[in-house]
Order: C-alpha cells, then sequence, then structure tokens
C-alpha cells in the first residue's frame, strides 16, 4: 500500500482528499502544519506528497525546497495544488507536478497513480493545470 502525505489547511478538504485516496487503496495522513512535513517525511518513507501551496502555517515553496534539498527525502515525488496558479514556481522549485484547484478526483488520482509509479522520475510537466474543471474534488 502506497503511503502518501497530504499537506492542506482546510480541514473539510483533506478530509475529503484521505477518504478519496483512502478508497483508491492508499495510506493517507494528513497534516495541516508545514513545518511538521520534513519530519513526518522522514518518519513515514512516504511514497508520494500532496501539498498546497499556501497554509495558514506558511507558504510551502520552502518546504518543497527543503524536501529536495534532503538527500533522504528528494527522490519522493511531490504533487503541488493551488487555487491560484502557481504551476511554474513550483515545478522550479522542485515539484514533480501541478494542479490547480479545483480538481477533478479522476484527475488527481491519474497523477498520483502517474507519479507513484514513476518514484518522482516525471518530467516535471505540470500537467493538469490548463485541465482543470470547475468541479471540486
Amino acid at each position: 500500500m502506497s503511503k502518501i502525505i497530504v499537506v492542506d489547511d482546510d480541514r473539510i478538504f483533506r478530509g475529503l482528499l484521505q477518504t478519496v485516496l483512502q478508497m483508491e487503496g492508499y495510506e493517507a495522513t494528513v497534516e495541516a502544519n508545514s513545518s511538521r512535513v520534513l519530519s513526518l517525511a522522514a518518519e513515514l518513507e512516504p511514497d508520494l506528497i500532496l501539498m498546497d501551496v499556501h497554509v495558514a502555517t506558511g507558504h510551502t515553496l520552502d518546504v518543497l525546497r527543503a524536501l529536495k534539498a534532503d538527500v533522504a527525502l528528494q527522490d519522493v515525488p511531490v504533487l503541488m495544488t493551488s487555487g491560484a496558479d502557481h504551476s511554474a514556481e513550483c515545478l522550479q522549485a522542485g515539484a514533480d507536478r501541478f494542479l490547480l484547484k479545483p480538481f477533478r478526483p479522476s484527475e488527481l488520482l491519474a497523477a498520483i497513480a502517474d507519479l507513484v509509479k514513476q518514484g518522482g522520475t516525471n518530467e516535471r510537466t505540470g500537467q493538469g493545470e490548463a485541465e482543470s474543471s470547475m468541479a471540486a474534488c
């Protein structure tokens, strides 16, 4: 079972993501505090980190850069999300993929499956930012 860390400050959205991921057979751990991501990732050794760009505890691009600078964590794929198009800065900071909110659950699950299968070796296409629908996850 693949392990995913979900980082988002919206409690309802975190719950929805956790439910969708668990229904698909993933082990989902949710976190609202971006300052805990590095220690949580080191502890859980996730197969993927799904992280919103903006959370109440701060901007997560610094967390993304720290993840990618950590030799033990740099190969963990990171899928960034946001309600605003931050795809260029996320991909430049090291994200493996970016999805613009709102996105369909099928878009999210396809991106996750692709990244987990590839183990973070994605070519950083930013696929999905222009394809988002108006349906929320």
